[in-house]
């Protein structure tokens, strides 16, 4: 092989590898979070505290969101039967667009004894993006229905979001109303413009590329002469 196509393939092999770190950067951030929950319930009022974590999969134009309590948050006096409890509950969307999405779950596959903490099942609901960029989960109102009877559950720790994600809405989505600039920098607003600026910094990997082909064509011509 010639010095020059060594150079050349050199070049395109360090340009391809630079692209490739780019795209594996993480776009989501999770975690864990203690929510510390206010139950209104038929007997009076409870309190617990709940670790939950919320988790996004990208399905047809939207988000599959699951909710999952670590430890359950209210009790029953009485036994509550097989299926005899039902959950639902709020994210809250804030970022880029705030919104809230309703999710739900599966009635208690097993009977719950008197006085035990109700494990409450991963609920589940579908996001759709209006707008494009970076939003975050955090838990809302969870409401237990159970033999007639409805408990309300506030959070009241203000808890962090459990999840912060870079979103795509179907079509593009529009740049968020109020987005701030700095200086040249353009507003976020999640994948489609990361993919315009990971293109931009593969373009200056090549450009750089090319530098280094012409550089060591130039050194091997001069060794040659």
């Amino acid at each position: 092989m010639s010095d020059r196509k060594r150079s050349t393939a050199l070049a395109l092999a360090s340009a391809l590898a630079g692209s490739a770190v780019l795209f594996t950067a993480p776009a989501a951030h999770a975690a864990v979070v203690d929510v510390a929950y206010d139950c209104k319930t038929p007997i009076g009022d409870k309190s617990a505290v709940s670790p939950i974590d919320i988790k996004a999969v990208e399905q047809g134009g939207g988000y599959k969101l699951t909710m999952t309590f670590q430890k359950g948050v209210s009790s029953s006096p009485i036994e509550l039967g097989k299926g005899a409890m039902s959950p639902s509950a709020v994210i809250l969307v804030d970022g880029a667009e705030k919104a809230s999405v309703p999710v739900s779950g599966p009635s208690n596959p097993e009977a719950v004894p008197p006085d035990t903490p109700i494990k409450i099942t991963d609920l589940s609901g579908t996001y759709t993006p209006k707008k494009s960029g970076k939003v975050t989960f955090t838990a809302g109102v969870l409401t237990i229905m159970a033999m007639g009877t409805t408990t309300t559950c506030t959070p009241g720790n203000s808890p962090k979001p459990s999840l912060e994600l870079d979103v795509k809405a179907p079509g593009g989505g529009a740049v968020p109303s109020g987005a701030e600039t700095t200086g040249d920098t353009l507003p976020q607003t999640g994948p489609a413009d990361s993919a315009l600026a990971l293109g931009t910094l593969g373009g200056t990997v090549l450009l750089s590329g090319a530098v280094g082909v012409l550089w060591l064509t130039r050194r091997g011509r001069r060794a040659g002469s």
